[in-house]
């Protein structure tokens, strides 16, 4: 795990631009450092090291130096594709993943990528060609970053290090904003600095004479298969997860495992063979994992380390958190994250997560929701949308909430597994909104990918190109690299995705839980209680603090900064803050999601 910058073209100082680009993400990689110069390219790398901890530095070099290479992840097949590559008279010189890669691309072009079992985001220099390909993992599990500048690429593993060259400039991007406060993360291509882009999962470029051809090499497709029962397919997925696991613990360094209450850490947990779990919890009951994490702790004979996260804690390290994240992210369980790989970076220099199981086996609670809503799908949509036109105009009352999601088509009221403000929430509270990209307009082309599968497949996909990249994947990427931690989250692999693809809805989703087959396999390692227990994410008490005195108070004093009163109508967004203090609305996620913006703004704006 580590953190990789650089660019092309003609500049002053190159080494200092390149130095002061490391230096921004030397969190990532405080290891060791490394540089390559040559005529119109210069590449950065800081290391994390785990495998071939003396001769694994980087940039690395294929034997007659006219490739370079820098790689940020971890690759689980590399000994299998170093026999190949070996037996196909590549000489190697290091034990390291990464020298795989280069050596692969040389035999195989793109087609490398296929063969892959990992995490990644790396670029190479082909000197001969004067041309640089790149790629990023299947998942977007590592990220990367670029923009375009003069006709020269900049690119690196955080925008933070981008924004240290001297070509780019700093401004943020509205449309950016406004479509943040429905999805509560950074959804475009387009981050919030105008003109730096995201590398999407499964995509590869290459850049040659300042143009930059950017293709799809692999999506994630699924084809339900009902020839097997529920036993096979819990074998099967049992079997996935012990190889996944096993693949992802190899390392020169310690390998713990995050441990919450859930059934997806804990399975990975019970299965690792490892020393060390790690949990976080904070100070009220409803929000306090550390009692269950520590009890099967002992069940499975693994040492527990744990926090308690003070309220003061907690609210004193959002900005540092908003600074790692380089988007804003209204994700409140970030910070939690924070804390907890903070708590395993004091012993462990990687640990295993749980992340991805829902996606992948159907795990979200709102995943029911076409089950429980079938009364009123089954109505001719007429009447629907007007039960639903009805239902707006009663008062608040039980059931008025169904009424209005029944009346609505799965691709109007499902985007991810958040929804913030709606469009004219959006237009009530943006001092210039733009109107572009509506909700539907980002989300149609992949619901029209997956027409023809059933509505809970149809949410997974969704939330697999949304949800998954834009908060799961970022947070647990910049909290643990906040903390010089690698992440490791065996389920986001392609042989446990083979798997869980085809496996019929009804064995993801029924009456009796989420994630059915998955907890079936988990039962075989775990207590009752952890394998059936309903799916909780990562409770925060954001609503209760957000009454309290000195934190509304704080809240009060972002919302009338000079950044607000940039970008936001004050007396709007004020009312949600009174309504809530005034306990006559939970709107603490409308809330946080704007006060993260202002945070993340002063971080990087002043």
């Amino acid at each position: 795990m580590c953190g990789f910058c650089g660019f092309t073209g003609q500049i002053a100082s190159p080494e200092e631009i390149l130095e002061s680009m490391k230096n921004k993400i030397i969190h990532r990689g405080p290891d060791s450092d490394g540089s390559h110069l040559d005529d119109g390219i210069a590449m950065g790398f800081r290391r994390l090291s785990f495998v071939d901890l003396e001769g694994g530095s980087q940039p690395i070099y294929n034997e007659t130096r006219d490739m370079v290479i820098t790689f940020n992840g971890e690759i689980y097949n590399h000994r299998e594709l170093r026999e190949e590559l070996e037996a196909k008279g590549h000489v190697m010189g290091s034990r390291a993943d990464t020298e795989v890669l280069i050596h692969g691309y040389e035999e195989w072009g793109e087609e490398l990528l296929q063969k892959l079992r990992g995490m990644f985001a790396f670029v190479i220099w082909d000197k001969k060609n004067k041309s640089i390909f790149g790629a990023r993992d299947f998942f977007g599990i590592k990220p990367f970053y670029y923009t375009i500048a003069n006709g020269n690429l900049i690119y690196a593993s955080e925008i933070k290090a981008i924004l240290a060259h001297p070509d780019v400039r700093k401004e943020v991007n509205p449309i950016a904003l406004e479509n943040y406060l429905t999805f509560q993360y950074s959804v475009l291509e387009e981050t919030f600095f105008k003109g730096i882009f995201k590398l999407m999962p499964a995509h590869c470029f290459t850049f040659k004479d300042g143009k930059m051809d950017i293709k799809r090499y692999w999506e994630p497709v699924f084809e339900a298969d009902r020839s097997k029962s529920l036993e096979e397919y819990v074998d099967e997925i049992d079997a996935a997860m012990q190889d996944s696991i096993k693949a992802h613990k190899v390392a020169d360094v310690e390998v713990g495992s995050f441990l919450s209450s859930g059934v997806d850490s804990s399975y990975v947990a019970a299965c690792f063979h490892g020393d060390k779990t790690f949990t976080v919890g904070f100070d009220y009951e409803k929000y306090n994992e550390i009692d269950y994490a520590k009890a099967l702790s002992e069940k499975i004979k693994i040492d527990n380390y744990s926090k308690l996260i003070s309220k003061k804690e907690y609210w004193d390290s959002i900005p540092t958190v908003q600074y790692h994240m380089d988007e804003p992210l209204a994700d409140a369980s970030a910070i939690a994250l924070y804390f907890v790989t903070k708590t395993a970076s004091e012993q462990v220099k990687t640990c295993m997560s749980g992340e991805g199981a829902d996606e992948l086996f159907g795990g979200y609670n709102i995943y029911r929701e076409p089950h429980d809503l079938l009364p009123l799908t089954r109505l001719p949509r007429p009447i629907r949308k007007g039960l639903g036109a009805m239902a707006q105009k009663l008062p608040k009352m039980k059931g008025k909430n169904y009424l209005i999601r029944g009346s609505k088509d799965l691709q109007e009221r499902f985007i991810g597994n958040a929804f913030m403000l709606n469009e004219a929430e959006r237009e009530r509270i943006l001092k210039h909104p733009t109107g572009k990209y509506p909700h539907t307009a980002l989300t149609k082309p992949f619901y029209d990918k997956a027409k023809d599968l059933d509505d809970v497949t149809k949410m997974q996909y969704i939330d697999i190109h949304f949800w998954l990249i834009g908060d799961i994947l970022l947070k647990a990427d910049k909290m643990s690299m906040a903390n010089s931690l690698e992440v490791r989250v065996p389920f986001l692999d392609r042989v446990v995705f083979d798997v869980a693809r085809k496996v019929p809805t009804e064995y993801k989703v029924n009456k009796e839980n989420t994630k059915f087959a998955m907890r079936q396999a988990a039962h075989r390692y775990l207590p009752d209680m952890v394998a059936e227990k309903k799916k909780l994410g990562f409770p925060v008490p954001i609503r209760i603090w957000l009454r309290e005195e000195n934190y509304y108070n704080m809240v009060k004093e972002a919302f009338h900064s000079p950044a607000a009163e940039e970008f936001f109508k004050v007396d709007e967004i004020m009312k949600y803050l009174d309504e809530h203090k005034a306990g006559k609305a939970d709107n603490s996620r409308k809330i946080w999601t704007i006060y993260m913006f202002l945070v993340w703004h002063k971080q990087f704006f002043g």
